[in-house]
């Protein structure tokens, strides 16, 4: 298999992913590299890198949960009692031979083969097992390529698979031929991965030697890293307290040199010093040098390093799943157990809603990453999170923002390197919180909350940058120290205040104004409890508005968790309109004041009570007219997790999972942003059809639909465009046999994967709009097209089966790629209708407008955007305005009539109703389920004051009245010895006694020392030149001699240069 990859005629491109799904009776195949036609394009680019992932199926294994703590002994004799009047008629435990297996545990590994729903359902049912989920696996394998031209005889560069840590999202989108089997490939879908780390030191840029010399230095605190290992005489560490190895691999030590980096940037003492040289560093070796994790390794770690008391734990891995319960709750346990968790956000970016887990939970402090000058790294991911969706609203992650792009740490065996990526960001944090725990003398009052509160508080906000971007900014790590040392237990508040007028830091809350009926604006706050584990809300929230500043034209409700636990709960806060302020313009405020109350520690009863504050502020405009307003579907988007829905474009084998909640402030943001610079007003419907006034709305856009619609919808959308409700419907591919053709195995579940519907829900859409004559087919197209003088591309699109004959259809040239996915063929289709416009008969009556691929406005696979055709879509359907490039265009065609091939129908066998919030299983045939109840809010009710409301929001927060300008750091020693980087190859140069630099080495400071030092040589060599010049111009002539005079000399007046003191930064 090797000897084929290594063939050097290739065509080039940047990074290129393959991805195998073998069953059991496969043998590994050979991969010839040569059969793959790249697009010319794609030609330009450089070849590095191949990521090869491999899913091959083992038997079926599940993670049986218990409800506490039992020996091995008890686990079996529950199991036992539980499966043994089942079906399941061959199964065993799982042995785990690692350093927890001698300690009680609350889960086991339990392999079932050909397991019936029945045994599952057996073992839920037993009193003591609280979940039984599937077991967990990703593996991927990465190599380097050689350059375009290079030789091929030098085999070592295929054996430094370090080098290249796969990101999962390439900045550059490249096509791959559809070759045979290709399609069963659907991509890469994994859980946990290592992030990539992507190709000075960090941790005197960020001051920590400030702390070194006042003593600290990370003594006493126990941080474990959760990685790749780390060889066991590395030079770089002094206080390597244990490694353990979790993997079935025989070895403690990296093979990949991921771990080992991560942990330099934590605690190296020499060389690319780490942030807390002297903490005590725990090694938790959870992936194989093939990158292969499982959920259980992870499970039995957790439960190590809470038995072993770790104060600060890295994760520099992640993933979308964040419905893998058994590794969701065992990090709440983790936490819960005072453990302070550091993730890495993702690598995701620039694309919206694609945060990983754990960073994504509350209790977990997510960290993106930056350069060196300050910008956001744009492989960092953004928020919102998506567990929300689709009717609430997401929260503020990442939490922190730090340098992750070109940081040095350790090198595998010694040395150093630089790497990026925020699985360098999160050791950073990391780094800083163990460094920043050994700074305070009562370690009672640091835990998750407390230090997160600390962060957050002290971080920087960088300017141009939004709070889904940057949390609340980037790390600062004196002043974290300056707040935690003078820290009391409280609560507080992410974000601290709710500000709709401030841009850009508010996007997307600040991009639209709210008015007189319009879907209340809702503001996920999580609530961070620093008093306790536990907590919980007294009473209720209250809302105060000012009323000077017309905080009476508002109306505020508020949720909150019933218990905030662990660390952590959320305060939703939802906003809108009074009916007086319908026709009213300006800005409103109030606040909504919250009591927190948590059970006192150490034994001494009672509760403690913390108060905060959460300033509103809002900007109000008239109403705005029902053509300008546009309602988004949200409430028929699905998304991953927990089904597979594929992914839009199926070229795309690198993202097979629909996962970035499909919103207009995550992968539709574009869009957004476009249709509020054209005027109009976006609302966002998080319910069914049946829950919104049509008379409000000009348009209702649906967008990417994967969900069911109820009868009651169908109907009532029906109604709604009789009394002038127009529609837009941007569909994409839906076919079953290709549906079939790309399932896959995949190893997360132990199961095959079949697609629940196609990109779009074509059999449902079909049913809402029927009562028109108009449907979409089970067509599958793409390629490039010019209409109406822009350039276009169709995108595994469907096309228009059936229209009403006075309506306007636009047909084009397309390839058929359903032909090509199934039988690796390839056909040009003329005439494939893909635009329809319909106005319906009725007086007063909406209209139509059809369109057969939404990737040309999501941002996820976009490569030639559409948003002009959507301009003119809505000038069509709010204004009754049909686009004469379009009517009059030579691509208009005979709307089709349907009768030439049936419609699609839905899978037959298909789960959706698994995930369905409209479906339900029936003696297996899936019906609608009952109709919910439309979201009814509490509206709190107001306690007004007449006083003035505060005029700046944004404060760094003051936690309990801290004055951080008030709190000074005690007396260090005022020097900075000169320190000069390591050259290349060069080791040990830093060897200081005890692993400490003293002084501080910053490296932007560095890079500007040349450039002074240039000016001021020609300074001084200017000065000469001038004096030069004068003396010889000047005529010589004898001095004449001066009789002593009688009175009293005076100093003489000097008339040469006058020297002043220069100015510096710090004047």
């Amino acid at each position: 298999m090797y000897k084929n990859l290594s063939d050097c005629q290739v065509k080039p491109m940047e990074l290129f992913q393959l991805y195998l799904y073998l069953s059991p009776q496969m043998a590994m195949p050979h991969i010839n590299l040569l059969t793959w036609n790249l697009p010319q394009p794609e030609a330009q680019l450089p070849w590095r890198y191949l990521t090869i992932t491999m899913f091959s199926p083992l038997s079926t294994e599940y993670i049986v949960a218990f409800n506490g703590y039992f020996t091995a002994k008890a686990r079996s004799h529950f199991i036992n009692s539980a499966l043994k009047s089942s079906e399941a008629l061959d199964w065993r435990i799982v042995p785990r031979k690692n350093p927890a297996s001698d300690f009680p545990s609350d889960f086991e590994v339990v392999q079932i083969r050909q397991a019936s729903h029945s045994s599952l359902l057996t073992l839920e049912d037993h009193p003591y097992i609280k979940r039984v989920t599937p077991q967990r696996k990703v593996s991927q394998k990465f190599y380097i390529l050689p350059d375009p031209g290079a030789t091929c005889n030098n085999d070592t560069r295929w054996t430094q698979k370090w080098q290249s840590w796969q990101s999962s999202r390439p900045l550059r989108r490249t096509s791959l031929s559809l070759a045979f089997g290709f399609w069963h490939a659907t991509g890469r879908h994994s859980s946990r991965r290592l992030l990539r780390a992507i190709p000075r030191h960090v941790a005197q840029i960020l001051q920590a030697d400030v702390l070194w010399q006042m003593g600290y230095t990370g003594s006493g605190v126990k941080v474990a890293v959760f990685d790749t290992g780390l060889s066991e005489k590395h030079p770089h560490f002094k206080n390597v307290k244990e490694r353990t190895n979790w993997t079935n691999e025989k070895t403690l030590d990296d093979g990949l040199g991921h771990g080992t980096f991560v942990a330099g940037v934590i605690a190296s003492m020499r060389e690319c010093q780490g942030f807390a040289p002297d903490s005590e560093l725990h090694i938790f070796r959870v992936f194989t040098n093939n990158q292969v994790s499982y959920t259980s390794w992870f499970l039995d770690a957790f439960n190590y390093a809470i038995l072993k008391k770790i104060d600060v734990l890295n994760l520099s891995i992640g993933g979308p799943d964040f419905m893998d319960h058994p590794f969701v709750d065992k990090v709440w346990e983790l936490t819960a157990n005072r453990v302070i968790m550091v993730s890495a956000i993702g690598n995701d970016g620039p694309l919206y809603g694609t945060l990983n887990n754990p960073a994504d939970q509350m209790d977990v402090i997510g960290v993106g990453g930056i350069d060196f000058e300050d910008n956001i790294a744009r492989f960092s991911s953004r928020g919102m999170t998506t567990w929300e969706l689709p009717g609430g609203y997401g929260r503020v992650k990442p939490d922190i923002v730090t340098y992750g792009s070109g940081v040095r740490g350790s090198g595998m065996k010694e040395g150093c390197r630089s790497l990026s990526g925020t699985s360098v960001a999160s050791p950073v944090v990391a780094g800083a919180v163990t460094l920043l725990v050994s700074t305070v003398l009562n370690r009672e009052l640091v835990n998750p909350a407390s230090m997160k509160q600390a962060l957050i508080a002290s971080a920087r906000r960088l300017p141009g940058v939004n709070m889904f971007e940057q949390g609340h900014g980037k790390l600062d790590l004196i002043r974290a120290y300056q707040i935690l040392n003078s820290y009391k237990p409280q609560a507080s508040l992410s974000p601290s205040y709710i500000d709709l007028t401030e841009c850009p830091y508010m996007w997307p809350y600040c991009s639209q104004p709210i008015y007189y009926g319009g879907m209340p604006t809702i503001v996920n706050v999580t609530i961070l409890n620093g008093m306790g584990v536990t907590g919980r809300i007294l009473d209720k929230p209250i809302w105060q508005p000012y009323l000077p500043q017309n905080g009476d034209h508002i109306d505020v409700a508020v949720s909150y968790s019933p218990v905030l636990w662990p660390w952590a709960g959320y305060l939703a806060v939802s906003i809108s309109v009074a009916k007086k302020a319908a026709s009213w313009e300006g800005i409103a405020q109030g606040h909504v004041m919250v009591t927190v109350a948590s059970p006192a520690g150490n034994n001494v009863g009672g509760e403690m009570t913390s108060t905060v504050k959460l300033p509103v502020k809002v900007k109000i405009v008239p109403t705005p007219p029902r053509s300008k307003r546009v309602l988004w579907d949200q409430y028929h988007n699905l998304r991953y997790p927990p089904g597979y829905f594929p992914r839009d474009n199926l070229r795309m084998k690198n993202d097979p999972l629909d996962w970035n909640g499909d919103h207009i402030h995550t992968n539709f943001r574009d869009m957004y942003q476009h249709l509020r610079s054209m005027g109009y007003f976006v609302e966002v419907l998080g319910a069914p059809i049946t829950c919104f006034d049509a008379s409000q709305y000009g348009t209702f856009m649906m967008v990417d639909s994967e969900e069911e619609y109820f009868p009651e919808e169908i109907t009532k959308l029906r109604r709604d465009i009789d009394k002038g409700l127009s529609l837009i419907v941007f569909s994409d591919w839906y076919n079953t046999s290709v549906m079939r053709k790309v399932k896959f195995y995949d190893e997360n579940t132990r199961q095959w994967w079949m697609p629940d519907t196609g990109g779009a829900n074509v059999p449902a859409l079909n049913d809402l709009i029927s009562v028109w004559g108009m449907a979409f087919s089970d067509g599958l197209y793409e390629g490039d097209f010019t209409m109406a003088d822009h350039d276009m591309y169709y995108a595994s699109g469907c096309s228009i089966a059936k229209f009403p004959e006075d309506g306007i259809v636009i047909a084009k040239t397309l390839k058929d790629q359903g032909l090509e996915v199934l039988k690796q063929e390839t056909a040009v289709v003329e005439g494939v209708p893909i635009l329809g416009m319909y106005q319906t008969p009725s007086e007063g009556g909406g209209r139509i407008a059809l369109y057969g691929d939404s990737n040309c406005i999501d941002d996820s696979h976009r490569q030639k955007d559409c948003f002009w055709l959507l301009d003119a879509l809505l000038q069509y359907t709010s204004y009754s305005m049909t686009p004469p490039s379009l009517i009059h265009s030579n691509s208009r065609v005979t709307p089709p009539t349907g009768t030439d091939r049936p419609l699609p129908e839905r899978l037959e066998g298909n789960h959706l109703y698994r995930y369905s919030k409209v479906l339900e299983a029936h003696l297996g045939d899936p019906k609608p389920r009952p109709l919910p109840a439309c979201p009814h809010l509490s509206w709190s009710k107001p306690q007004p004051l007449n006083e003035t409301a505060p005029s700046n929001l944004w404060k760094h927060q003051k936690l309990l009245s801290i004055d951080m300008d008030k709190v000074v750091l005690p007396n260090v020693r005022n020097y900075r010895p000169q320190v000069r980087p390591l050259s290349p190859g060069e080791s040990g140069a830093w060897d200081i006694p005890g692993g400490i630099m003293p002084g501080r080495y910053n490296q932007e400071v560095g890079q500007t020392i040349p450039m002074f030092a240039f000016l001021g040589a020609m300074v001084v060599l200017s000065f000469f030149v001038v004096q030069l010049t004068k003396s010889k111009n000047k005529p010589k002539r004898r001095k004449p001699r001066v009789k002593r005079p009688t009175l009293p000399s005076q100093p003489p007046q000097t008339i040469g240069p006058q020297h002043t003191r220069p100015r510096t930064l710090e004047d």
